[in-house]
């Protein structure tokens, strides 16, 4: 299993629904052994400029930084530097992000995580509970683009009983360089550019997605007298230049659920002021289709995927809802990044 980031303090299970920036409540429940987050009465840190220890090597952004060991006492503080400034977005709290990182112990330089030897940044969010509240402090603000480096106080980090899988005690102080690389919110949509949908002689005519990019409910148009495809589609709505996503990874989305019979909406989050993460081997266990539908498309892009019964919810809805025995469900999903 791919070993997740001790960063993290909340783990998404299947498709999850999460808040975005602008609303401070989350879905997720929270995984043991991760650091507990600060009460809502502590005042934030000081941040100061030092003292942190120099970048030795590997001191261009995207480049796996070598850090030398921290000299003297580090500071009570939040130390936050940035080394390279960048120019995009301004990232704010509740907000997702992407990015490469690597953390090390002060006193020892001991390394005990980093993303650059996996080659797949972290995502997550900048949300209190979510993240350690170091973090969550030195990079709201900040632009994308940049590299940042940090020390960390145990009172901004793993607080007293440490991490004891990554060998950090209660009281030390942790040092990251961080690659800020990209930034989300639920504005966000995909920016691919618009694919023209061919149908093929023969094959029922898909239903129709606008293209808009502006983070708004993209409008979907069924057919509903026509019958629905048999087997599992596919499609660009927007192609995206982005890597394809591979069948383990978590996609963070915007999405929408169509039932084709009825039209009418089983979920969605554009407008919702969320966005989720679709964890794809678990959505194996739950709507196998979407799963499928979504491997080998490129991050970057809206998809319109239409999913039949039997990879669905076949024949066990869930209770109460306008998904019935048997529907074509009809998603389309703005993949934003993949983790």
């Amino acid at each position: 299993m791919r070993r997740r980031s001790l960063l993290l303090a909340a783990l998404p299970a299947g498709l999850v629904t999460l808040a975005g920036c602008g609303d401070d409540k989350s879905d997720s429940g929270k995984a043991s052994g991760s650091p507990s987050p600060s009460a809502s009465s502590v005042p934030p840190p000081k941040i100061v400029d030092g003292p942190l220890p120099a970048v030795t090597d590997g001191t261009k952004f995207g480049e796996k930084p070598t850090v030398a060991k921290g000299t003297g006492e580090p500071s009570k503080n939040l130390a936050v530097k940035t080394l390279i400034a960048g120019s995009g977005r301004t990232v704010a709290e509740n907000e997702f992000i992407q990015a490469n990182y690597l953390g090390q112990i002060w006193d020892t330089g001991h390394v005990f995580d980093n993303s650059y030897d996996r080659k797949r940044p972290l995502l997550l969010q900048l949300a209190q509970g979510t993240i350690i509240d170091g973090w969550r402090y030195a990079l709201t603000g900040k632009k994308t683009g940049s590299r940042i480096e940090i020390a960390v106080p145990p009172k901004w980090g793993y607080g007293e009983s440490g991490e004891p899988r990554a060998g950090i005690k209660g009281t030390d102080t942790l040092v990251f360089v961080i690659d800020l690389i990209d930034s989300f919110n639920s504005k966000s949509s995909a920016k691919g550019k618009p694919v023209e949908q061919k149908v093929a002689q023969g094959r029922p005519a898909l239903p129709t997605v606008d293209t808009n990019t502006d983070g708004k409910l993209p409008k979907v148009t069924v057919d509903k007298k026509a019958a629905p495809p048999r087997k599992l589609t596919s499609v660009y709505v927007l192609e995206g230049d982005g890597e394809e996503v591979k069948a383990d990874q978590t996609l963070l989305c915007q999405f929408q659920c169509v039932v084709w019979e009825s039209g009418k909406t089983y979920r969605q989050t554009y407008g919702s002021g969320r966005l989720s993460e679709i964890a794809l081997q678990q959505m194996q266990q739950t709507v196998k289709g979407l799963a499928q539908g979504l491997t080998g498309k490129k991050v970057g892009s809206r998809v319109l995927v239409v999913v039949p019964p039997e990879l669905g919810y076949g024949d066990n809805p869930p209770s109460g809802g306008v998904v019935k025995k048997d529907s074509t469900l009809v998603f389309t999903v703005d993949i934003l990044a993949a983790m």
